[in-house]
């Protein structure tokens, strides 16, 4: 099986036996709608399949990036959305939302580079910033060769890849990069989608992974698990205490560590960058968004008993997959927050 055949089997999980639904209004009674992240899709893949076989509910989700979640959340048309770039709490009110986070994982540079294995190539905030830049444009240049003293570079150009829709691994990735880089604060920014300086954009972690799997030289980012998934070659990353370290369960739990959820308004924490000689340094939570008046309270009810069994049943496909699960006093926390933010409308708590 090829590697883009393993993605498009992986992205039909949460499909199979429902056919593809664009509207809640379409769900049956034994399903639950919800679309965006696609830096989450994996672990809610595992999620659903393995909550189906208990409770007979299907879980229809579309990963169409955080930007298509948080719009088709907001147009009512899915029970829930999902997003990795947490919404500011103002943002929040204004829209009649709520969010909780579900895991935290990491955004992995993921490169095709003649000769190299995955975790051989090292790279830090500067030069990865100047790749995506444009300024830095062979493996074989200066700025790369001496962060990899010994490793054979050769001379291909560099063909960037970034995500072409609205993302929230785009949102994690260029939050990394405003952090490290002064002049790409200055240029570009950070948010779920940028003007790119250079590069080709591929849609969702998928098409990433597609372009960088057939583009000899090339560069893109993803979630951790299609990279693992795939066997695609990761590169070690300098982190915040000047360590080159792995996407591992371990660095990016190690990331996850510096997270306050207790005294978080509405959840928001970012987490690149973070401090700690093992951090992963571009990690995030993902987030579910629903409505603070939900119309349709036993759909959203429904979502909400998915999320109790995975919090309380899925840690261990989380970890399998490197995701970080919340501990037990977040998500004690998590759900205390439903009953008082999520009623019917009535006014009465759904949870």
């Amino acid at each position: 099986m090829t590697k883009q055949l393993k993605i498009r089997t992986l992205a039909a999980t949460l499909l199979l036996g429902t056919g593809l639904a664009f509207s809640a209004a379409h769900a049956s009674a034994g399903e639950i709608t919800g679309a965006g992240s696609t830096f989450a899709y994996p672990i809610y893949a595992k999620w659903a399949e393995a909550y189906k076989t208990t409770s007979g509910i299907n879980l229809n989700y579309q990963s169409i990036g955080s930007g298509g979640g948080i719009a088709q959340v907001k147009a009512k048309t899915v029970d829930f959305g999902a997003s990795d770039m947490p919404l500011k709490p103002e943002a929040l009110e204004q829209a009649g939302l709520t969010q909780f986070p579900t895991v935290i994982g990491g955004v992995v540079p993921v490169v095709n580079i003649p000769g190299i294995a995955p975790g051989q190539l090292h790279l830090d905030g500067a030069v990865l910033a100047d790749i995506y830049l444009g300024k830095v444009v062979t493996w074989n240049n200066p700025e790369i060769a001496a962060l990899n003293k010994g490793l054979k570079l050769p001379d291909t150009h560099i063909t960037v890849v970034h995500r072409s829709d609205g993302s929230g691994t785009t949102f994690i990735f260029t939050n990394y990069l405003i952090k490290v880089s002064p002049t790409w604060a200055a240029k570009v920014g950070n948010d779920t989608s940028v003007a790119w300086p250079t590069g080709v954009g591929g849609k969702g972690n998928e098409g990433v992974s597609s372009f960088v799997e057939r583009i000899r030289g090339s560069i893109g980012y993803v979630e951790y698990a299609y990279a693992k998934q795939n066997k695609m070659t990761y590169a070690l990353m300098k982190n915040h205490d000047g360590k080159y370290v792995p996407p591992f369960y371990a660095n990016i739990q190690a990331a996850a560590a510096g997270a306050d959820w207790i005294h978080a308004r509405d959840f928001y924490q970012i987490l690149t960058n973070e401090p700690g000689k093992n951090s992963w340094p571009i990690s995030g939570a993902t987030f579910i968004l629903m409505h603070a008046t939900e119309d349709k309270p036993q759909n959203a009810k429904a979502v909400l008993k998915f999320f109790d069994w995975s919090f309380n049943n899925g840690s261990k496909l989380a970890e399998g997959l490197d995701y970080v699960s919340l501990p037990k006093s977040v998500t004690d926390l998590i759900e205390k927050n439903w009953t008082s933010k999520i009623k019917d409308p009535s006014g009465k708590a759904i949870w």
